[in-house]
């Protein structure tokens, strides 16, 4: 399956706040906002 590059508008003060905790984390923002996508479709699917 291909990638998708998209533009989100987030509130600046969360976005900076998760951006420097995947950071200190050592994970990649975007990785994490698709694993909170996946994990939402499938509790709906249920």
């Amino acid at each position: 399956m291909g990638r998708k590059t998209v533009a989100l508008n987030l509130d600046e003060e969360i976005y900076r706040e998760y951006q420097k905790y995947c950071e200190e984390n050592n994970y990649i923002l975007s990785r994490k906002v698709e694993t909170h996508m996946k994990k939402e479709l499938e509790e709906n699917k249920k």
